[in-house]
């Protein structure tokens, strides 16, 4: 399994930006889909965003979609997130995950996730 561990969460104002950082561990980072979930209080934790292997296929929430933007860079076992446009309703804890699967955006496909970031969004 790979470790991965989540940075760059904060406060921010509505309309603000945020990007988010997972750094990874091993050697074998170019081998997993990686992607972003995010969790509010109460609330089940939900797809935000997917980025395969080779950095080519991206998948998005509609939610998030033209605000969000995931990025990989397989030389620095690193995957990013671009938060434009936040919102109130973007708040929530952010994690990282991985998976050995080609394609997934449900958290039963990912095997390895990190602690998670905090984001909140002020109004």
């Amino acid at each position: 399994q790979v470790q991965l561990v989540e940075s760059g969460g904060g406060l921010v104002q509505a309309g603000g930006s945020l990007r988010l950082s997972c750094a990874a561990s091993g050697r074998t980072f170019s081998s997993y889909l990686m992607a972003w979930f995010r969790q509010a209080p109460g609330e089940e934790r939900q797809f935000v965003a997917s980025i395969s292997q080779n950095g080519i296929r991206l998948t998005v929430a509609d939610s998030v979609k033209g605000r969000f933007t995931i990025a990989r860079d397989n030389a620095k076992n690193t995957v990013y997130l671009q938060m434009n446009s936040l919102k109130p309703e973007d708040t929530a804890v952010y994690y990282c995950a991985a998976s050995r699967e080609l394609l997934s955006s449900t958290t039963a496909g990912f095997s390895s996730w990190g602690q998670g970031t905090q984001v909140t969004v002020s109004s």
